[in-house]
């Protein structure tokens, strides 16, 4: 984990903690890499309740409650997949707020409407749930780093 994730998960942490806020997460192509870079701050046990690793369309549906329709509508790496996923994990955790990502880290799976690098980001708090699309650079390393990092700064900006 680089400094930079450390940084911004602490931070996030103090924000929440100051606010006595929670947070949850749900992952699909970062694999759990939000959740551990949170967990890797002392004392997180005290804002963050839970984290799923939802990888397959199976699990999404299952453990988060994400509707078959919109998967098959609008495919896994969506702003309506993913604000789903935030919404479940958000519900499902009992939290103030809950984060979410889904995308196509790589090497293969993207295609020309999908390209690898595309990631969807949500984040789901009390006025509601948000979602940006981005498109990451890199090998498959990269765009995850670059996902978890973009969803934290996300975080710490809502918090304000």
């Amino acid at each position: 984990m680089t400094r930079r994730l450390e940084d911004l998960a602490a931070d996030a942490g103090a924000a929440l903690r100051a606010r006595q806020q929670s947070l949850a997460t749900a992952e699909s192509c970062t694999g759990g890499m939000v959740a551990a870079a949170l967990t890797s701050v002392s004392g997180s046990s005290a804002w963050f309740m839970a984290g799923w690793v939802t990888y397959s369309n199976a699990a999404k549906q299952r453990d988060l409650g994400v509707p078959a329709y919109l998967i098959e509508t609008h495919g896994a790496v969506s702003a309506e997949v993913v604000e789903a996923m935030a919404l479940g994990a958000r519900s499902r955790a009992g939290t103030d707020w809950s984060l979410a990502v889904s995308g196509i880290a790589g090497p293969g799976g993207g295609t020309p409407f999908k390209p690898v690098g595309t990631v969807w980001l949500a984040w789901a708090g009390p006025n509601g749930v948000v979602s940006e699309h981005h498109l990451f650079a890199g090998d498959r390393a990269a765009v995850r780093h670059a996902a978890v990092e973009t969803l934290l700064a996300g975080l710490l900006a809502r918090l304000g």
